[in-house]
């Protein structure tokens, strides 16, 4: 296993994406080349879309989290391989995004038209399809049994996320533990797969690979419940889809639960929210100052804070290098991202 020289202190301040994922901006840009390699097709309106999905943008997070994975346990991350996992990584959330739209009949995607809105319902699913399956496809090329595991449960977990969800919408009775059995299945569980994938791409002994499966995992729990909030505190032109979207569609958040256990009284508020489709009977600004007032949104940050100091523990087992350095910004940047 190749070794390191200890990085001193990492820092804890504020930092954005760009500059965390700065290490590795030459391995993002081999996988933008990719992505654009494998999201194209003969078929005139499949690489019309393939290149409108594409160019929609993203921070590349899961791309990002394989690469410093594989880096983190002595990989070489532009190893061909590691560049088309890294790919199949956003083409499978990419995926998973189209057929979200479609679900929840959403408008925006990333500040521009989704595809559903754009180019129709019937489009957005098999154009979904088929970048499911491409992705499957290029995975099946790497000839490893334990890889296409990982991606088979993972992919069956989402897609029962997502059903589990749909049984949910414009219900006000969903628990807390269903909130996190939803999230898991939905989020963390991909954030998992691209750190695991990634170690073992890197050769990882057993103990890294499951250090890092947990850490994507803790991440993920985290990220999700700081979206939650931005969903609630943010600002459309901001967060690039339609702010206090989880609401209209039916989706009782984090916040909105612990609120109503708080506050019973809310609950006809939010049903008529929910039916309404829009907030002219309970105004997201009144939402958010009752969620302030109630110090639910301060709570729930401090959750997320736990859940990325697991995440940080979970590293631990790693050498002290710039890349386990970096996976431990992740965490800060995650926990105190303002959009």
């Amino acid at each position: 296993m190749q070794t390191f020289a200890p990085i001193p202190e990492r820092s804890n301040s504020r930092l954005s994406s760009k500059r965390i994922f700065g290490l590795i901006k030459t391995e993002l840009a081999l996988v933008e080349t990719e992505f654009e390699s494998q999201a194209s097709s003969n078929i005139q309106v499949i690489d019309y879309l393939g290149d409108y999905l594409r160019s929609s943008g993203g921070k590349r997070v899961r791309p990002a989290l394989l690469i410093l994975a594989n880096y983190a346990v002595g990989g070489t991350g532009t190893n061909d391989n590691v560049i088309r996992l890294a790919t199949v990584m956003e083409m499978l959330h990419t995926a998973t995004l189209v057929h979200d739209d479609i679900i929840d009949n959403a408008d925006l995607r990333r500040n521009r038209s989704s595809v559903n809105s754009r180019f129709g319902n019937q489009t957005a699913v098999l154009m979904g399809d088929w970048l499911y399956m491409s992705a499957f496809e290029t995975t099946v090329k790497e000839r490893s049994l334990e890889i296409i595991d990982i991606l088979t449960r993972l992919t069956r977990k989402m897609t029962e996320g997502e059903l589990i969800q749909l049984t949910r919408i414009g219900r006000l009775d969903i628990s807390e533990s269903e909130y996190f059995d939803i999230l898991r299945r939905k989020t963390a569980f991909l954030f998992s797969a691209c750190c695991e994938i990634g170690a073992i791409l890197g050769g990882a002994d057993m103990a890294e690979q499951d250090a890092l499966r947990d850490y994507g995992m803790h991440l993920g729990v985290a990220f999700q419940l700081a979206d939650d909030i931005l969903d609630i505190t943010g600002e459309t032109e901001k967060l690039g889809k339609e702010a206090g979207a989880d609401l209209l569609e039916g989706k009782l958040t984090l916040p909105l639960i612990y609120l109503q256990a708080k506050d019973p009284g809310i609950r006809s508020k939010l049903e008529k929210v929910m039916f309404d489709g829009d907030y002219s009977g309970f105004p997201r600004e009144e939402i958010k100052i009752m969620l302030n007032e109630s110090h639910i949104l301060t709570d729930i940050r401090r959750s997320a804070e736990d859940y990325a100091e697991m995440a940080r523990k979970s590293l631990e087992v790693l050498a002290e290098t710039e890349y386990r350095s970096t996976l431990e910004n992740v965490l800060t940047f995650v926990t105190d991202r303002k959009i």
